[in-house]
């Protein structure tokens, strides 16, 4: 049975879970809306708007706006406002000065949307630890619809291209967004370890188990390096924070399954082996993608170096990328499979978010949105009596949001904003900023 300490598995009545399901009911929408697919693409950088998920995002802005009119009360706190306000002055000083203030106008919005107004919409909505249990099960409903679809790609060869085989799970995403069921995918399992770890026996702790081992397979059918890595470091983070004999026990565990599932299933065995061997090859001999994300680190670095505090301008890694990369860089990415044809997909990004705000915002840009991200996670590890499931109310609560938060900003190393997947980061981010502002001091 749940306790006070137990993020709850949703529904204890059909009436219950009507009245708790109301007030997030705008956030729910934004996430269920990510499985209609199709829409955006992955150009990174601030493309990829225009899907069904962002519409839901911008009506959620407005219903939380209409809710503080009405309320009359100051809706956050001076902190609150300062953390999550803190990047609006690197986007637009690097707006302001831009060459072209025009053509950045498109990236405004994209930042302010994605990385300011919807996680304070999402942070307002979100009123207790039930609200905040609400939303964590839907993204792991998420993860196991998308990872239910990849894993059937994959079995039918109906996924995006993947050395020549059409077996890249993607889910609805399409082969044009390959990151986005890795993503996913990665957000429920980090959800559900974060609830297996931070609650006491009873049907949480079993049906988090459960999503658990039914979310690996999908995500490792992903193909996605990045999406292992920061993964395997949120999880690993998530376990020391829950103990260190406990951590041993579960990593353990976790290695085993993958040795069946993988080993003795043949869950495509030889391709993930070939995979996770190219991590340790990215210096030695990489292949033609990283030698392309290389060559777009280095142009990045370039364009810093050119500006260094205010950057080229908002969505201007494009127009300077060509001036400042090498000739090792190729002219885009091969993708197909999933139901589309071979097209070639431009490089518009670094595929590194603070080498991304680096450019075009400059230094006082990553300053800005870094020192918010920071503080929210300071904020979500902040938090008195540990993070066992014996710790008090909101341990499973503080092993999600710092879980999720640190694979966030890991996964930044690897990629960054574009696609339709980027309004469910959106979400995630005010849910974790619920926990570290206002939540934690609820606990």
């Amino acid at each position: 049975m749940a306790t006070a300490a137990t993020l709850p598995v949703v529904g204890a009545g059909a009436r219950d879970l009507l009245r708790r399901t109301g007030t997030p009911a705008p956030v729910l929408a934004v996430v269920a809306l990510l499985l209609v697919p199709g829409g955006g693409g992955a150009q990174g950088g601030t493309g990829g708007t225009g899907t069904v998920a962002d519409a839901a995002s911008g009506l959620l802005v407005l219903i939380c706006l209409v809710r503080v009119v009405r309320g009359g009360a100051r809706p956050l706190t001076r902190t609150a406002a300062v953390v999550l306000g803190l990047p609006v002055l690197g986007i637009c000083l690097a707006a302001i000065t831009s060459n072209d203030p025009a053509s950045s106008l498109p990236g405004v919005a994209r930042y302010v949307q994605v990385f300011v107004l919807v996680p304070a919409a999402v942070l307002l909505t979100v009123r207790d630890r039930r609200d905040f249990a609400v939303v964590a099960w839907a993204l792991v409903g998420l993860a196991l619809l998308q990872g239910a679809v990849g894993v059937a790609q994959y079995l039918t060869g109906t996924g995006a291209s993947y050395q020549g085989e059409d077996i890249r799970a993607v889910g609805t995403f399409g082969a044009t967004d390959v990151m986005g069921m890795a993503t996913v995918v990665s957000y429920g399992l980090v959800v559900v370890t974060g609830i297996a770890l931070g609650s006491g026996p009873g049907r949480a702790r079993t049906a988090a188990l459960v999503c658990a081992g039914l979310l690996f397979p999908p995500l490792v059918l992903s193909f996605s390096r990045g999406a292992w890595i920061a993964t395997a470091v949120a999880c690993a983070l998530q376990l020391l924070l829950a103990g260190a004999r406990r951590a041993v026990r579960v990593g353990l565990a976790a290695g085993a399954l993958g040795v069946v599932l993988v080993g003795g299933l043949g869950i495509g065995s030889d391709l993930v082996e070939e995979r996770v061997a190219s991590i340790t090859r990215v210096t030695a001999a990489p292949d033609q993608s990283v030698t392309d994300r290389y060559t777009m680190w280095a142009a990045a670095g370039e364009m810093w170096r050119a500006e260094p505090l205010t950057g080229v301008g908002l969505k201007g890694f494009p127009q300077y990328r060509d001036a400042h990369a090498s000739v090792a860089l190729s002219s885009g990415s091969d993708t197909a499979g999933a139901g589309a044809a071979f097209q070639r997909q431009p490089l518009l990004s670094p595929h590194n978010m603070y080498l991304l705000v680096l450019s075009e915002q400059g230094l006082v840009g990553l300053l800005a949105l870094a020192g918010s991200w920071a503080a929210l996670l300071v904020g979500a590890l902040r938090r008195r009596g540990g993070f066992g499931p014996g710790s008090g109310a909101g341990a499973d609560c503080a092993l999600v949001a710092t879980g999720l938060l640190v694979w966030q900003f890991t996964d930044f190393f690897y990629a960054d904003i574009g696609g339709p997947s980027t309004v469910l980061m959106s979400v995630v981010l005010g849910l974790a900023a619920w926990w570290s502002l206002v939540g934690a001091r609820r606990a």
